[in-house]
């Protein structure tokens, strides 16, 4: 016998407006689940009549098909930000439901080190450990202890540890093997009080110190001086969500910077010199090879800042940004793979995705 209507099902419901990019069309039902009950209510409600179940979080990260979906869409929710003495450091538990800024906030008022430099990034708690977010030289994977999460099948609750996760550049085991089995409910990270803010990267470096030495102050300036710095990076490159800035109707940057063995990196030096490239190409050491940036890579492959595709543009601020120019999430794919492949037939480098596209 089917099971009732969870409390708070909608149909029909526009999911463009819960999205960064703006782009998509309905849910055919619609659960907002603000507790792990209601997404077990949810679950069983679509297991028990066989119909599809799609997660959704803070929508930055997403692309949703222009028809819609034709599932139920589980709006998680989840709320609240604890903190706890801890012998190694301070113990900070978040919903999966909280906006990520507002975590990295409160910690940086604490005196909390350890998230300082992702500061800005649009979306929920939630879904940080899915991609594994990272910018500025700062990966959430360095500070998360532990991910709770709820089996889809089962509906049973597992944590976990931070070990067990299989982090890697933008990528976790919640992304890869255990895609679509796992909805993440909250998130423990372990955060350094009075710790000293991370400058690993060039750019950021260069940023606090134009504004003002970190070194020399009290953790806690240091730490603002860091998340100002970042703050202002990203406006700056309309990364920070404003609704009088059409730049930052995107989903952040589209595309991941390739990271490429020795063999390869080779074979791309060579092609750039035939081709009349001038200069090295830039490139940041990783395990495994040599990272080397999507927008150098996109740039040179003939697509500038601002350059447009029908209803779809890159970003005047950012190369790594697609933005909606008043088309639809068919114009934003289409202008994606013409710059994809622009690049392989000028590198021989197919770019990633980053964001989902949901279906």
């Amino acid at each position: 016998m089917p099971l009732p209507d969870p409390s708070g099902l909608r149909e029909r419901v526009p999911l463009a407006p819960l999205t960064t990019l703006g782009l998509g069309g309905p849910a055919r039902w619609f659960l907002a689940c603000a507790s792990e009950d209601a997404i077990r209510a949810g679950l069983a409600w679509a297991g028990d009549r066989r119909i599809r179940v799609v997660v959704l979080g803070g929508g930055s990260n997403v692309i949703v098909p222009d028809a819609g979906l034709d599932a139920l869409v589980l709006h998680v929710t989840i709320p609240g930000i604890a903190f706890a003495e801890d012998p190694a450091g301070v113990r900070v538990e978040a919903g999966a439901g909280v906006p990520w800024d507002d975590l990295v906030r409160a910690a940086v008022d604490r005196g909390l080190a350890g998230v300082e430099c992702l500061s800005g990034i649009p979306g929920t708690v939630g879904g940080t450990p899915i991609q594994n977010v990272g910018a500025y030289g700062q990966e959430v994977s360095e500070t998360i202890t532990s991910v709770r999460a709820l089996d889809r099948a089962t509906l049973a609750v597992k944590e976990f540890v931070g070990a067990e996760c299989g982090f890697a550049y933008r990528w976790s085991r919640f992304k890869g093997a255990d895609r679509a089995r796992w909805v993440v409910t909250a998130v423990r990270f372990l955060l350094r009080p009075e710790g000293e803010p991370t400058l690993r990267y060039p750019e950021l470096a260069r940023a606090v110190a134009a504004g003002g030495a970190a070194a020399g102050v009290p953790a806690r300036e240091a730490l603002a001086r860091v998340r100002e710095a970042v703050l202002a990076l990203r406006r700056s490159k309309a990364m920070v969500l404003d609704p009088a800035e059409p730049d930052t109707r995107s989903a952040g940057s589209f595309f991941m910077n390739p990271v490429l063995p020795a063999d390869r990196f080779t074979a791309l030096e060579r092609r750039w010199a035939a081709g009349g490239g001038n200069g090295p190409i830039p490139t940041f050491p990783v395990t495994g090879g040599v990272k080397v940036p999507a927008a150098w890579l996109i740039e040179r492959a003939g697509f500038p800042k601002g350059f447009r595709g029908k209803g779809a543009r890159i970003s005047r601020r950012h190369t790594l940004a697609l933005v909606n120019d008043g088309g639809t999430s068919e114009d934003l794919l289409a202008l994606a793979a013409t710059i994809r492949a622009g690049v392989e037939q000028r590198f021989g480098v197919r770019l990633e995705r980053e964001p989902e596209v949901l279906e």
